[in-house]
């Protein structure tokens, strides 16, 4: 998504919306609409800057990401 370069699901990580923060979603199990984001922070930081999260997965607000901040660092 931050990156937007091509790659098999299985290195990818999934994330998702929960009452306005991005969380992720490594085991793939969360309800509702997913994005997918290389695990790295610069993957992360691409994401951010564009604004990527709020239209991929469909969000009106902006959304908090520091969720998947802890998760990759």
């Amino acid at each position: 998504m931050g990156c937007r370069t091509r790659a098999a699901a299985s290195g990818l990580l999934r994330v998702v919306a929960v009452e306005g923060i991005v969380v992720p979603d490594p085991r793939r199990r969360h309800p509702g609409r997913g994005a997918w984001l290389h695990p790295d922070l610069g993957c992360l930081r691409l994401a951010e800057r564009r604004r990527a999260f709020p239209r991929a997965l469909r969000s009106r607000v902006e959304l908090d990401t520091a969720a998947v901040h802890a998760f990759l660092t």
